[in-house]
């Protein structure tokens, strides 16, 4: 099958390449070149008016938890690829066979079973879980961690889980109004050595700036969210900033994560703290300042944020209230989530780079809420119906 996408406007996932004509073959983007040479570039079986369009690379979303549904949900909102932090092994096979076999869901990556210490987050949120959104038959219970010694077998039962990439959660709770057993520094830092030998990437959940700085002392790779319990011109947050910088520490932005929960404790949620999203917020325009590499990433559920729109809100947090500018909000979404999780095959758009792709009225680089108005979704070269 060879679709050609005639004088649309291409955003390539670090620039805006001008108007072009791409050519897809099967599941790749075989050829983007100029309009006037689309008689050189051979027939194709569909033709895609592409004009006063533009075409971007499907969305990534760098932080997610997958449950049935929301890879389906995902792509709808042109959300091609989700980035999963933790799913139990049997929902996760489950979740990979079907987007392995099927071009109607979004791609899935996961880091698996996640590390955390006896009884810590997100321990204490299975059990609300399961009977409503997780199957009694699925939840198994989780490798914890308790002792140095203990990270290469666990790191080896990852593998053998299938897992993409090692998530460690470092959370005392504080952030959430709960009292949560913390995994040690010694623990965070075995377990990030072997992962390393493993050929594993490492991500910290860390949402204090005190567990920030036990993720970076263990030599993680990545950091699931921002912080949130500094004040929005808090100079520490400066000062972490460049330490994450200096390290090459990637982090995820999950702003629509906090907004969240800043929206529960506005509901009266007693156990949720206010005041979370200034934080956040302060965080993330530190690490901008800092030149630190951003991805963006929802932390979308069942709940709030959501699969696919919650991208789209995320984008829009981003331009809105972090300072981004829109090209740099959709490299956030599309080329450094695929650089920093090694996705190699994604995230740009240009020959021999798989043919996940988004097409939208108007011009996202000049304002994200274009992303809202989709004209058509390509996962793997097949055009999704709407």
């Amino acid at each position: 099958m060879r679709t050609r996408i005639h004088g649309v406007r291409v955003f390539d996932g670090e620039r805006s390449a001008g108007v072009r004509d791409v050519i897809l073959e099967d599941d790749l983007v075989v050829a983007v070149c100029a309009p006037e040479a689309r008689d050189a570039s051979g027939p194709a079986d569909a033709e895609v008016d592409g004009r006063g369009r533009t075409l971007l690379p499907g969305l990534i979303d760098a932080h997610t938890h997958v449950f049935d549904g929301s890879l389906a949900e995902a792509l709808r909102h042109g959300v091609t690829t989700e980035i999963d932090m933790f799913c139990l092994p049997r929902p996760l096979a489950r979740h990979r066979r079907l987007a392995a076999g099927r071009d109607d869901v979004a791609d899935l990556r996961s880091a698996g079973t996640l590390a955390t210490a006896p009884g810590g987050h997100p321990t204490q949120l299975l059990a609300a879980l399961t009977g409503t959104l997780l199957d009694p038959r699925d939840v198994t219970e989780i490798d914890f961690v308790t002792a140095a010694a203990q990270a290469a077998d666990f790191v080896k039962a990852r593998l053998a889980e299938g897992s993409d990439f090692l998530k460690l959660v470092i959370d005392d709770g504080t952030v959430h109004g709960d009292d949560l057993p913390v995994m040690s520094p010694a623990v965070a830092a075995a377990l990030t050595s072997a992962a390393r030998a493993a050929g594993l990437r490492v991500v910290a959940h860390a949402v204090t700036a005190a567990d920030v700085v036990t993720a970076l002392d263990a030599g993680v790779d990545g950091l699931a969210h921002v912080w949130a319990d500094l004040g929005p011109d808090d100079a520490a947050s400066g000062r972490l900033a460049r330490r994450v910088r200096d390290q090459g520490v990637f982090v995820v932005s999950t702003l629509a994560y906090f907004e969240a929960v800043d929206a529960q404790a506005a509901g009266g949620a007693a156990c949720v703290p206010p005041g979370r999203y200034p934080a956040a917020v302060g965080a993330l325009r530190a690490l901008r300042e800092a030149g630190v590499p951003l991805l963006a990433g929802t932390d979308a559920t069942p709940f709030a944020p959501a699969h696919g729109a919650g991208l789209h809100r995320e984008l829009a947090l981003l331009t809105r209230d972090g300072g981004l500018r829109p090209q740099e909000a959709l490299t956030a979404a599309t080329v450094l989530p695929a650089r920093h999780f090694g996705l190699a095959d994604r995230g740009r758009i240009a020959p021999g780079l798989r043919a996940d792709l988004l097409l939208v009225e108007g011009d996202p680089t000049h304002g994200v809420r274009a992303l809202g108005a989709i004209a058509a979704v390509w996962r793997r070269g097949i055009r999704q119906a709407r």
